[in-house]
């Protein structure tokens, strides 16, 4: 190497030695980067676990069960968090009976009960569980996503949603599977989406028909939502399980509920202005006979539920919390609309009214 050469090459190995520093540094926060996030991560699990085993600060009683009651999701912080639980129809801010079941959705008729669950693991799945009087398991039978609503019918019949992508009916491109089970787990209908859809006498094929919010009228007869953005409706169904179809009645309808009597259907009506990106649902009720929409804009929170009936006066639905997200309210608001609504079951979701 000549003179000239030398300083040319003790920059080279400067450059080299900072380069390598330089790594060895990224090479260290990096690991200490990640550590803190193992840390954190560890952490927060353990912060989690600890909160889901604390005793769940509610009212409990045995025999609630055994008498008319609404039963539902209890969303109390703590160990009894997404439990089937029930509090007696006179008494609905009273103390609960708790089982050990735990549901996302829950639907009963005191003898059977349908519950829908997401069993977390290394590969989530999702089923459909069918329990009877004692709390026993009958039937199951998997669903291909996310549960949204169950619906059980005085028949034995057993309506579940679920989605198969996305996460919200706000969202768009999101895609739902909606079938009728008998409670024996026998499948009655495959996917509602495959029987002949007819609007105004004609039979309409769209292809991103999507159907949800079963309610039952009979063993044969229900109503529901079916849904097409390319056409730009969401209409409410009238569907017959052995004609396999689904006739429109209105537009503008979604997550019907019959009323006891059988003379209305409560639902959620999009009150957002038009050309709105998402969608305000407030509840409303339409008359049957009359076809005649009441919307009960006594309630000005966004209701996001298929609402049940308490009674033929009485709705009830699930509100989240603000300040706590993970727990949601039972509300009951009068058909009517007369009044405002008022928390009717505190810490719960999904109710299910037993008589």
């Amino acid at each position: 190497m000549s003179a000239d050469d030398a300083p040319a090459r003790l920059g080279d190995d400067r450059a080299q030695r900072s380069v390598v520093r330089r790594r060895a540094a990224f090479a260290v926060l990096t690991l200490v980067v990640l550590a803190g996030t193992v840390w954190y991560g560890v952490s927060e699990l353990q912060r989690a676990r600890a909160e889901q085993s604390a005793p769940s600060q509610v009212d409990v009683a045995d025999g609630i069960l055994d008498a008319p009651h609404v039963l539902f999701r209890s969303t109390a912080p703590g160990d009894l968090y997404g439990h089937a639980a029930a509090v007696a129809l006179d008494d609905l801010s009273g103390p609960r009976e708790v089982t050990s079941v735990v549901c996302d959705r829950v639907s009963s008729d005191g003898t059977t009960t349908v519950c829908l669950r997401t069993d977390r693991g290394v590969v989530t799945t999702y089923e459909a569980e069918v329990l009877d009087a004692a709390w026993r398991t009958t039937a199951t039978w998997p669903l291909p996503g996310i549960p949204s609503r169950a619906r059980l019918s005085p028949d034995g019949l057993v309506a579940t949603t679920a989605f198969v992508t996305g996460h919200s009916y706000s969202q768009t491109g999101f895609s739902t599977e909606t079938t009728v089970h008998r409670v024996d787990g026998t499948d009655v209908s495959g996917n509602l989406e495959d029987f002949t859809l007819l609007a105004d006498g004609e039979r309409v094929a769209p292809v991103d028909r999507n159907v949800w919010g079963v309610t039952f009228v009979d063993a044969r007869h229900f109503y529901a939502t079916v849904q097409s953005r390319s056409l730009g409706h969401t209409w409410l169904v009238r569907g017959d399980l052995e004609e396999r179809t689904l006739v429109t009645v209105l537009d503008g309808v979604e997550c019907p509920s019959l009323s006891p009597d059988g003379t209305r259907l409560a639902f959620k009506h999009d009150a957002a202005p038009a050309g709105s990106a998402t969608a305000h649902w407030t509840p409303a009720v339409l008359d049957l006979a009359s076809l005649e929409v009441t919307v009960l804009d006594a309630e000005e929170r966004n209701v996001d539920d298929q609402i049940t009936w308490l009674d033929d006066a009485t709705l009830l639905y699930g509100l989240a919390r603000d300040d706590e997200p993970e727990t949601t309210d039972v509300w009951s608001l009068p058909a009517d609309g007369t009044a405002p609504p008022e928390v009717a079951i505190p810490q719960a979701w999904s109710p299910s009214v037993v008589r």
